[in-house]
């Protein structure tokens, strides 16, 4: 009997603290949220400061490594797409079929990665080394909620930079597609950029752009929820910093494909 309930207790502890862990990040959402629009009314006002540093940081300083990133996915998708379809005499559809599946897919879902790779694990650690060392305790005792001055301002940076971010991603995916596609479709690549945005319609970028803002909550919100949540000194900072990215990711990909289910019907 024990070999049988043991399991089942362990799934049983591991599904209360999943949903625990659900529940407390969608009450750090709530309270941001709240202290994002009425917190200068009760003496808690979100400082614009923080939120422009906020956004410096996941933004602005990734922009090399989006650009990067973006513009090597938008050359492999060229290749892709010119050696499948051509096998079908179809090479003249890869213009359609990179820009679409580019802003729609892999636009925001690359990007989303990266950042949850940098910022959702600078977040883990930089709340979790905060936790560690008693400074969040501190906040609270002076009279500063800590949702507001940690949470708040990363939050509405996340929601504002990562759908930027993805729109530019697109642009410089495209681009890529078209330096390497261009040639082999024996058009220039100017012709090609104009082409894209003429099969292009709002419905597509739109989508991304919806993605990268739900990729947004999930980056932010487990980020902090995991750092608020660290125990054991620097060696439990490290492995919220690591839960934190793998749960990111994962939880990336799922919604993704949630997405890509109810809008590609």
């Amino acid at each position: 009997m024990e070999a049988l309930t043991r399991p089942l207790g362990k799934l049983g502890r591991a599904t209360a603290g999943a949903l625990s862990g659900m529940g407390y990040a969608a009450m750090l959402l709530v309270e941001s949220l709240y202290l994002s629009m009425v917190g200068w009314r009760i003496g808690q006002p979100l400082r614009l400061r923080a939120v422009l540093e906020q956004m410096r940081q996941i933004g602005v300083d990734a922009l090399p490594i989006v650009c990067l990133l973006a513009f090597t996915v938008g050359i492999m998708l060229g290749i892709q797409f010119v050696s499948a379809l051509g096998e079908f005499g179809a090479q003249s559809q890869v213009v359609v079929a990179v820009a679409k599946s580019v802003t729609r897919e892999f636009g925001a879902l690359i990007t989303a990665i990266l950042v949850a790779g940098r910022s959702g694990s600078a977040l883990a650690a930089r709340i979790g080394s905060m936790t560690v060392s008693q400074e969040v305790d501190a906040l609270a005792v002076i009279g500063i909620d800590p949702v507001r001055y940690l949470v708040a301002p990363a939050l509405i940076a996340m929601l504002i930079m990562l759908p930027l971010l993805t729109v530019f991603a697109d642009a410089v995916a495209i681009y890529g597609a078209a330096l390497y596609s261009a040639p082999a479709l024996d058009i220039t690549p100017s012709a090609y950029m104009l082409q894209t945005m003429s099969l292009l319609d709002p419905g597509d970028l739109g989508q991304g752009i919806a993605k990268s803002a739900v990729f947004a909550l999930l980056i932010t919100l487990i980020g902090v929820s995991t750092g608020f949540s660290v125990v054991g000194g620097a060696e439990g900072v490290g492995r919220a910093t690591t839960r934190a990215v793998v749960l990111s990711i994962c939880w990336i990909i799922v919604a993704d494909m949630i997405f890509s289910y109810f809008l590609n019907r």
